[in-house]
Formats: structure tokens, sequence, C-alpha cells
């Protein structure tokens, strides 16, 4: 990127002319005017820019847009970056199809912050003389009156716009040689069209009629808003016992679930997931499986959040005090680990609110609160909250409920269902807390409509579950991934989880340890963040009838998972997700979105994909991993492949072949264009390749 000093920004056309031409007749019509140049179709912007463009620090990705003019003078196009200090970085563009007048460039932010973007378009003085004077002058026409024309415009190029001393030498030089006399013709034409001099100018283009798009938002946050593996735990939990004689559980609490902390981190994960904490209501409380009827030591569930010790604001006493929670962030954090909180915006019966503020909830005809509904699950223990009946009141108290949490070290907030808020809520609640807290991520948990989804992460949500556990072809797959890589990337980051608490595809009840094995490698290289569930490394995969999810569920009753006493390979999966964690952070490719390419294969069952990337924005480092998978989780697939080589970068084209190694089991492989695989289901038969690519040394 070159850094220009501050100017003022260009006037929007749809205000003023900056020539002075009267365009209110425009106006009238609903049109915005063009100005001289015609920028059109910059991309990529969200909601015509109402809503601001999202990357990370050092994530790549291309700005193009539609320029172009009149006759046949040269035209040319620059992308404009505006950092949070309104200082300017011009990015040059270049033409991808003259015919269509269609530019791109590559940029990226290197800090976080409010940044904005514009396309300019702009008449090319040079670049119409450098085609012009090369033609006359070969042929003989105008020979002199075409050579002082490059002189006169290499003089603007150094009266006009400001460069270094050694750029200007290069020019003045130039125009000297294009004016003597004594040189024959093609030697001057030869000193204004030289690379040297082509370079200057690249570097600070004298620009005739420069005509700016909109400017348009773009909000850069730090790197785990894209990029990390995420652990989910239940706290009570981790450390609970049962009494093999009486068959109560003690809970476990902060301090026993801290103890798990070392084992997360060991694997290779980023942030540690804590479904809610709060008390527990006993009204309507459910039982094992999401019964009604319970038993006097049933915990009942985390999400029915309020009781007499408080709400959300509150922890609940089992678990332990505020003292314990700090001591369990830290912990965290001395692991390498990040928190992150559900934020369950419902109540349970017992809440405080149910009776300090009846106005948050919607009261029915007979005077009763309706309980929550998700056709077909019921949810008699909880209570959906009210935005409408007095915004202001309910937004400030849950505002002053996150401040609680931001203040006890979380940053991270993993959204319960909010797809069942108002949007306008969220778009508030977000941007409110990012006033004084831009570190703060918020993942939606909103399996719904694909338009609430989007709006969701346009309007402040960082990252978003998917239905990526629904997506079990390679053509869904393929579809899928490509629409979030594309289309919904410059403001939809995907989170990919295999299982959670509430889900359990047949795919996964089916598949058995090899579905576990494949389905947990392509969430975590297919994009950038992915998540398991805890209990993912003993393939709990046995599902409550007629339900799609675990028996047994954790919302409901404690697990005693026993760390540590599993066979693996067995039913053990602790060094596969170490091992996939490893390969992330090692493999720079692996933690951008945009940058997946699908390849093919002979086979339906089989996937193949490729990432190339850098670790740094500028492109340095540039890494490709190939990933090859079996999909059918119950029999061996021999297939050939058909690969785009050119698509796997490091140089390679079409007939070139490349080695291969396989980041699984160690080999390694000469292979082209279209290799042959096997893969077999089960640990120890490669269900999947990942493979680092590289040019064969010669």
């Amino acid at each position: 990127m070159t850094e220009h000093s501050t100017t003022p920004a260009a006037p929007d056309q749809s205000e003023a002319d900056p020539r002075g031409v009267d365009t209110s007749a425009l106006r009238l019509f609903g049109q915005r005017p063009l100005g001289r140049i015609p920028v059109l179709d910059v991309q990529p912007i969200v909601d015509g820019g109402d809503r601001p463009t999202k990357s990370v620090v050092d994530e790549q990705f291309v700005v193009g847009a539609t320029v172009f003019r009149e006759g046949h003078d040269a035209v040319n196009a620059t992308v404009v970056l505006v950092d949070p200090d309104d200082v300017e970085h011009h990015v040059p563009m270049s033409q991808t199809n003259p015919g269509l007048g269609q530019w791109r460039a590559l940029v990226h932010a290197d800090r976080e912050g409010l940044w904005s973007f514009r396309v300019e378009g702009w008449s090319d003085p040079y670049g119409t003389w450098l085609h012009d004077g090369t033609v006359k002058v070969e042929a003989g026409v105008d020979v002199e009156l075409m050579l002082e024309e490059g002189a006169r415009v290499l003089e603007r190029a150094l009266d006009e716009v400001e460069r270094p001393e050694e750029h200007r030498t290069v020019l003045e030089e130039a125009i000297s040689r294009l004016r003597s006399s004594s040189l024959p013709a093609h030697e001057r034409l030869q000193a204004g069209t030289a690379s040297p001099v082509r370079q200057v100018l690249a570097a600070a283009p004298l620009r005739d009629y420069v005509t700016p798009s909109r400017t348009y938002p773009w909000w850069v946050e730090r790197k785990l808003a894209l990029t990390g593996a995420w652990y989910e735990i239940f706290p009570r939990s981790e450390g609970a016992t049962r009494d093999p004689e009486t068959g109560l559980w003690t809970t476990g609490t902060f301090r026993t679930a801290a103890e798990r902390l070392p084992g997360i981190a060991a694997m290779g994960f980023d942030v540690v997931y804590l479904t809610p904490i709060h008390p527990i209501g006993e009204t309507n409380r459910k039982g094992k499986n999401n019964t009604l009827t319970t038993e006097e030591h049933d915990p009942g569930s985390p999400y029915a959040i309020g009781a007499a010790e408080g709400g959300h604001d509150a922890l609940h006493p089992d678990l332990g005090d505020w003292e314990d929670f700090d001591a369990f962030v830290a912990r965290a954090e001395q692991e390498g680990l990040q928190v992150a909180l559900d934020i369950a915006l419902q109540a349970s019966p017992d809440h405080p609110w149910a009776s300090e503020h009846p106005e948050f909830f919607t009261t029915r005809a007979d005077g009763t609160i309706a309980y929550a509904e998700n056709p077909p699950k019921k949810y008699q223990d909880i209570y959906p909250l009210n935005f409408d009946n007095d915004p202001a009141t309910v937004y400030a108290e849950v505002r002053r409920v996150v401040q609680v949490w931001i203040d006890h070290g979380v940053t991270i907030f993993r959204v319960d269902n909010p797809h069942t808020k108002p949007v306008e809520f969220w778009q508030w609640l977000i941007a409110d807390v990012a006033v004084d807290h831009p570190e703060v991520i918020w993942l939606s948990e909103a399996f719904t409509k694909p338009m609430m989804m989007r709006t969701l992460a346009k309007v402040g949500f960082q990252q978003s579950y998917t239905y990526y556990a629904w997506r079990n072809t390679a053509a869904e797959l393929r579809e899928y991934v490509t629409e979030l890589a594309t289309e919904t990337a410059p403001y939809m980051r995907p989170s990919f989880w295999p299982t959670t608490h509430d889900i359990l595809t047949p795919y996964m009840q089916q598949g058995g340890i090899t579905a576990h094995l494949v389905r947990s490698a392509l969430a975590a290289t297919l994009v950038p963040t992915y998540g398991i569930y805890a209990g993912y490394e003993h393939v709990e995969h046995v599902n409550r009838p007629g339900a799609e999810e675990h028996i047994d569920n954790e919302k409901y009753e404690y697990k005693d998972r026993r760390w540590g006493q599993h066979v693996p390979g067995r039913d053990d999966l602790t060094g596969w997700l170490t091992l996939l964690n490893r390969i992330r952070r090692e493999h720079p490719s692996l933690h951008w979105l945009r940058n997946v390419t699908f390849h093919d294969a002979e086979d339906e069952n089989v996937l193949v994909f490729s990432k190339h990337g850098g670790g740094a924005g500028d492109g340095s480092h540039q890494d490709t991993v190939l990933v090859v998978a079996n999909l059918d989780a119950h029999q061996v697939r021999s297939t050939r492949l058909h690969l785009t080589v050119p698509a796997l970068g490091q140089g390679l084209g079409w007939s070139d072949s490349f080695a291969v190694h396989d980041l699984v089991t160690g080999a390694r492989w000469a292979w082209d264009r279209n290799p042959f695989v096997r893969l077999g289901p089960g640990y120890g038969h490669e269900p999947v390749h990942i493979l680092h690519v590289t040019p064969h040394t010669r």
C-alpha cells in the first residue's frame, strides 16, 4: 500500500457536482450523478453501504468495480483505503476484462478499527500517450508532435504530483531525451516509455477527472473474530462425581472445571465456551432427557435462568462465587485460552425479572405468561422476553448484564437463539458494547432462515453457527461453502460444529468413529473457525429416540466423562483433535475463509478442496493445503481426482507434478493433476488426507 497524507474527502456526487454543473434535474428523477468517469458496481459492499464490510487484520479480499469512459483515451482506477486515523492508502487496481471495464485490487488492513474505502476512476494521460505515441512514432506519423506531447505529460507529472527526488530525476531525464533533437526518434520514444518511467508513474500517477464512488464503511476486527478453535463445556460436569451406592451426584465447580483447562489447551483450542452458569429455576424444572418429571436432585437446564439467588448477573451457588469464577478466567488466560459465555435472554418463572419487571414478558389473556416454544420443542421452564413493551428499560438491563461479565474478563459471547429477539436490539447492543469494548466477539446461534442468519451477521455478530451439520454430501458441501466463502464472506463468518449439546444428526449417529474423524477434519479445514462439544473425543453418538440430540442430554444432567480413561484410536479422539489443531496453527492457508477452491473426484462420495494463502496481509509465507475426504463412513472408496493445479499456487501450471506430504500419516507422494486415491473408514484407515503441497525440488 502507498500512504498519502490526509486530504479532504471528494464531495459526494449525489450532493453537488465538484465542477459546478447543475445536476438538480437528475435528483427529480431519483438519479445520482455518475460523475465524469463512471464508477459502478463497487464490491464488496453490504446493503448498499448501509452496513460495514467486515474483515480482520491482515485478511485479504478483493475490491472490484466497473470503471470506463467514453472514447479511446486510457482510463484507470484506484482503491482508496482510509484508516482509523483518516490517513489514505492508495492501492492501484488492475483491469481484468478490458472489454467489460472490470477492475480489481487485493486489499487488507494492518490494524483494527473503523476503516472505509472508495474506488476512484480517472483518466490516464500518460496511458493515453503511451498508446498513441508508440503507435504513431513507430509508424512515422506526427513524430515530433507526439514526442513533444509525451514530454508535456511528464512535465505535468513533475509539477502536479508530489514524488521523491529520485523519481523526479527519472522523469526529468526522460523529458530531456524526449526533446533531444540529436537522438533518433525511436530512442526518444524509448526514453518516455522505459520501465523506470512506467514504475515512477505507477507509484504516483498523473490523474485527470478523478471521480470517486461513494465511501463505504469497513470494520476491521481482531483475528479471533475470524479464526479460532472452540471447545464447549458444561462447567457443572467438569469434576462432577456420582456416588456408586446412592446414585447421587456431587456437582463440578469453577475450581474443578479449571483443572480441565490444561487438557483443553493441550489439544490446541483457543476458546473455552461455557454454557450458562447462572442460578436455575425450580418452577417447571426439566428432568432427564427433557422430561416434565423431575427427581429431587435433578439439576435442571442451565437455560432456565433465574432463581431466588439471582438472574443473568449472578452465579449458580453450586459452581462457586465470584472469586472462584475470576480464578477460572485467570487460569484460562494462563493456559492461552479465552473464555466465551453463553448469553441466553430468557427467564425461568423464578427469575427476579418476573416479579421486578413484568413488562419484560408477554401476558396472555388469562393473565399467565406463555412459555417458550420452538415447535416441536417445548420449553415449559422458560419465559421468552418481550422487547416491545418497554424497549428502553429492557435494552438497558441487558446492556448492564453484559457489562458485568466484561468486567470479569469475558470478551466473547455465544448468543442462544438470537433470531427470536428483534434484530434492531442486537444492532443496538453490539454497537453500544463496541464503543468501549471493540474486542468483544459475538457468536450467533441461529439455526434459522437464511435472511435472518445473514441479517444478524450484517448488524454486528462476528460469527454465526451454520447449516454445516446438515450438509453431508460432497455436492451439498461444495455449494454451501462456496456461498459462505464468496457471497456472504464480506459480512458473515461461519463457525462449523459437527455436533452441539442440541444437535446430533443421523450422519453422526450412524457413522461412528469415521463420521467423527471426517466431520471434525472438514470443520477444522473448510472454514477458519470451528467448535467441538465435550464428549466428541469419546465418540458419543447415541441419540435420544426420535430426536437429533444425545441420549441422556447434558442439558438436564451431569456427565462424568472419565477423562484419560479411554483408549486412543478406539473411543478417544484426543490425539486426533490435537493433530487437527496443530495442523491449523502451522498452516496459515487454513486461517482464512475466502481462499477455498474445490476440485473434482470421479466418486461423488469424495470431497476435494484446497486452500492457498499467506500468513500475512502482504501475501508472504504462501502455504497450500489440499484435503481429500471420503464422506462414506461405512466403506472404502477408490477414485481418481481431477485437480485444478494452478489453484494450488506455488507457481504450478496445469502439467506440473508436485510433492504432497500427508500431515495425518506422514506419507509423501509425487502427484500430478490426476492422482488416484484410496480412502477407508475408521481410525488408521485414512478416511481423510490432509496434504501439504510443495513444488518438486529439482
